[in-house]
Formats: structure tokens, C-alpha cells, sequence
């Protein structure tokens, strides 16, 4: 009987320490659960901030990008505008431009046909005293002093008058032409009844710009006269024949412009 209480005895103490063991591992392996949850949950609040981070490092550079973008589509607007712009005055340019173009031919077209009237007028008279030319849109009757002129004087003889009146019925019959009568002298200096050769071109020119207004009722507001000497030749004045070519008288005859000048002005 005593036995059997010892016996009992002995197996209650190890039951209790049995018990006492499994409690404390218990206890250990909590305490490390604990220490691996703490672990995680610092690596995993870590990695929030890190991510955090990201997300306000990717706002910032998505506000710069948008900010870029803002000032890329203004600078986009304006290069637009200003091509809008550039494209309106190139446009205006080359109207521009082909309307001069028109009135240049125009011009051409007008200058030829009145080199042709002039030259149909003044057909009968030889053609190594008279010569009807156009150049730059102007057309150019060069009247040899043989024509016009006894040597060294400035009254106009009779067919050089008669010449005058087939070209002043020309440019009656054409009243937007302005006319401009230069004399030209050779480089052999004349001292008779002019001062110089200065003062003998100039008469010239004047006595032709009466015979057309006076005689032939030329409007003179139309009309210039002016001197050259012997300072614009057309030929050598080393040679009789070349001074005999520079003796002359020049009569320019240029369309009306007013069109042309109009649309350069603008």
C-alpha cells in the first residue's frame, strides 16, 4: 500500500514537470514567433517607406514632366501662330510679287507696242540718222544731229521738224508717256556761239521741247529736257564717225508707272 503511494507520488511529480516543460517551450517558441513577427513587421514597414518614397519621387517627376509638357505645348502654339504668320506674309509675298511680275510684262508689252508705232512713224527717214530701240521697259529714239541740226547750231531744220511731227502725233495719241529729250554732243569743244559744249547739248534739247509743245501741242508737263555734252557717247570720239554717232538727241519715252510705284509702296 505504501508502495503504491509512493508510487503515485512519484508520478504526480513527473507529470508536473513534464507539464512545466511543455510550458516553457511553449513559452520559447512564442517568444521567438514574436521576435519573427517583430522581424517582418520592420522589413515590411521598411519596404512601405521605400515604397513611399517611390510613390513621392514618381508624383514629383510626373508634376515635372506634366510642367514640361505645359511649356512644350505653349512653345508648340506659338511656333504654330508664328508659322500661321509666316505662311499669311509669304502667301501676300508672291501675290505680291506676281502682280509686279504682271506689271512688268504689262510695261514690256506697252513699251513694245509703242517702239512699233514709233518706228511705223518714223519709217520714212533713214535709218543712219534715226534709230528706235526699247530697253529696261523704255523705248529709246536716238535722232542723229544730220537730222535734226546744222553743226554746232541748235535751230531745228526742216525735216528734223517734220520728224518731230511724226513723232508728236505718237505720243498725242498715247498721253500716259513721259517723255525725256536729252542732247548729246561729240568731245570737240565748241566756243562760237555757246559757252561750251554743256550749254550747246542743253539748247538742243530745249529747242526740240518747244517745237513739240508749241508746234505740236505736246502736254508739257509730260516733257524734261536736259543736257549731257559730250559725257555719255555711244562710240569712240577718236574717230570722225564715232563723234559724228555721239552728235545726238535722245528722246526716252517710258510708260506710266503709277500702277508699278503704287504696288512697290505698299
Amino acid at each position: 500500500m505504501k508502495h503504491a503511494g509512493k508510487m503515485l507520488s512519484l508520478w504526480a511529480v513527473a507529470l508536473i514537470l513534464l507539464t512545466g516543460c511543455v510550458s516553457k517551450r511553449k513559452y520559447l517558441d512564442s517568444q521567438v514567433a514574436v521576435r519573427l513577427l517583430k522581424s517582418d513587421s520592420a522589413t515590411l514597414a521598411n519596404r512601405v517607406n521605400n515604397l513611399e518614397a517611390m510613390v513621392a519621387q514618381q508624383k514629383r517627376q510626373i508634376q515635372a514632366l506634366s510642367a514640361a509638357n505645359e511649356d512644350a505645348t505653349a512653345a508648340s502654339s506659338r511656333l504654330q501662330s508664328q508659322l500661321s504668320s509666316s505662311k499669311e506674309a509669304y502667301a501676300a509675298q508672291q501675290q505680291k510679287l506676281e502682280q509686279l511680275q504682271a506689271l512688268l510684262d504689262q510695261q514690256k508689252q506697252q513699251a513694245e507696242a509703242l517702239r512699233q508705232k514709233m518706228a511705223d512713224a518714223l519709217s520714212g527717214f533713214s535709218a543712219s540718222d534715226l534709230s528706235v530701240t526699247q530697253k529696261n521697259g523704255k523705248v529709246y529714239v536716238s535722232l542723229s544731229e544730220n537730222l535734226l541740226f546744222p553743226s554746232g547750231s541748235a535751230a531745228v531744220n526742216a525735216q528734223g521738224k517734220d520728224a518731230l511731227g511724226k513723232l508728236a502725233e505718237v505720243l498725242i495719241t498715247n498721253p500716259d508717256i513721259s517723255v525725256n529729250i536729252e542732247g548729246h554732243t561729240d568731245s570737240i569743244p565748241i566756243r562760237i556761239k555757246y559757252q561750251d559744249n554743256w550749254a550747246l547739248s542743253t539748247a538742243r534739247s530745249t529747242a526740240i521741247v518747244r517745237i513739240l509743245v508749241d508746234n505740236y501741242h505736246v502736254d508739257p508737263t509730260k516733257i524734261v529736257a536736259s543736257g549731257h555734252s559730250w559725257y555719255d557717247p555711244v562710240d569712240t570720239n577718236s574717230t570722225p564717225e564715232g563723234r559724228a554717232r555721239n552728235r545726238r538727241t535722245e528722246i526716252i519715252l517710258s510708260p506710266k508707272l503709277d500702277e508699278l510705284y503704287k504696288l512697290l509702296g505698299t
